[in-house]
């Protein structure tokens, strides 16, 4: 029996197929403000792929309130229409911040009809370079060709699981990522690992669903973002922090202005980029976990699976047995693991950490090929891993992309 090479018959097919000239794959906040800033230039013919708000819906726990401010949770429109405000008017919700998960995610799909009504949500499987383009294949096996591919594709594949739980099974331990009900919870034994806003929001929502959580952080304290006594002064605050606030005083009017941030030598940009995004929590959890106890400059050293529960061995030697290990420790950015992303084409996208080496207008040393939300911190700052910094990406790609046009 002869073994046939599928690739060339793939692009053999690919030859016939549709062709546009920007791809974007992803329709959350950063998809969906690229593909609003894209659709307004003249001529240009833009496709965004995916599910909209999908990761939002189904990789967040029900019953969670962003962490962003409600300034800071508008997804972008060329002309600054179609925010927050506009849909609580036009909805007629009755809502404020910090922001329900579900209002946020109605929110973004608003948006989606509002602005980039034509939307194809099917899932894009493969992506791989083709002559001076690119040929993405869709869950449904069909190809469309693309000038350019903008990949907004989240941040789900970077879920950071530390080695030390490797040997454990999945019904003993698993990542904040993977749950959207933590109902099943109830009755159970559950250590959260970590001090970050999902780690400590995950431990209140498990409390809440009648869990018996315990939350154990490396660090000896836990930062929380409070309003202090110039949050109240409008004048004395404008000049310590800028929207949209991500970051300590002056730190926060860099990260807030990518530009100047590309401009500061990198040891200052990667010391400053630790300060800016130290795991810390909203004051609104504070009261939400009196009733959780909370370990704190401890780490797991040691977990050993007994029967169906987990045993946990702390750096200061104390022992805990749970149910289940649920890990908030965060996400690392590496887009090797963009599984759609053939092994050819990361292979020539230069990076460091796993985050592509991109310019201004975020495009990566792959010619057409641009990345926007988190992979775009190390290029343009802290404010890439956060809603707010969809502006200045949309804004910087669509300007880019038209610039290109004309040369």
């Amino acid at each position: 029996m002869t073994l046939i090479d599928e690739r060339p018959v793939a692009r053999a097919r690919a030859a016939e197929a549709p062709e546009c000239d920007v791809a974007i794959v992803g329709a959350g906040p950063y998809g969906l403000s690229a593909a609003a800033h894209l659709g307004a230039i003249d001529g240009l013919d833009v496709r965004i792929f995916g599910p909209p708000m999908s990761f939002w819906e189904r990789n967040m726990p029900a019953g969670m309130l962003l962490r962003s401010p409600w300034v800071a949770s508008n997804l972008s429109h060329p002309a600054r229409r179609f925010t927050l405000d506009h849909y609580r008017d036009a909805t007629e919700q009755a809502f404020g911040s910090p922001v329900p998960l579900d209002r946020f995610v109605d929110y973004g799909r608003w948006f989606q009809r509002q602005t980039v009504p034509g939307l194809d949500d099917r899932i894009v499987r493969r992506v791989e370079a083709l002559g001076d383009g690119f040929v993405l294949e869709l869950e449904d096996g069909e190809p469309v060709r693309a000038r350019r591919v903008v990949v907004a594709a989240g941040i789900a594949p970077f879920a950071h699981r530390p080695p030390l739980f490797d040997t454990l099974r999945p019904g003993l331990v698993s990542h904040a990522v993977e749950h959207r009900d933590l109902r099943p919870f109830d009755g159970r034994r559950v250590v959260v690992a970590g001090g970050g806003q999902s780690a400590l929001e995950s431990a209140a929502l498990l409390r809440e669903a009648g869990a018996d959580a315990e939350v154990v952080v490396r660090e000896r304290d836990i930062y929380w973002l409070t309003r202090r006594w110039q949050h109240r002064m409008p004048v004395v605050s404008s000049m310590l922090y800028a929207w949209p606030d991500v970051g300590p005083a002056g730190v926060s009017h860099l990260v807030a202005r990518p530009k100047l941030w590309r401009r500061m030598p990198r040891e200052r940009q990667d010391r400053l980029a630790r300060r800016a995004i130290r795991p810390a929590g909203a004051a609104w959890l504070v009261p939400r976990l009196r009733e959780v106890p909370i370990r704190t400059g401890v780490e797991i050293a040691g977990a050993e699976a007994s029967a169906d529960r987990i045993r946990l061995r702390l750096s200061d030697g104390a022992e805990l047995t749970a149910d289940h290990l649920l890990l908030g420790t965060g996400y690392r950015v590496d887009v090797a693991r963009y599984a759609f992303l053939s092994r050819d084409l990361v292979a020539r996208v230069a990076r460091v950490d796993g985050h592509p080496r991109l310019t201004h207008g975020y495009e990566s040393t792959v010619p057409g090929l641009h990345f926007v939300g988190a992979p775009a911190a190390w290029s343009h700052g802290p404010l890439m891993r956060f809603v707010a910094g969809a502006d200045f990406a949309a804004r910087s790609v669509a300007r880019d992309v038209g610039a290109g046009r004309d040369r």
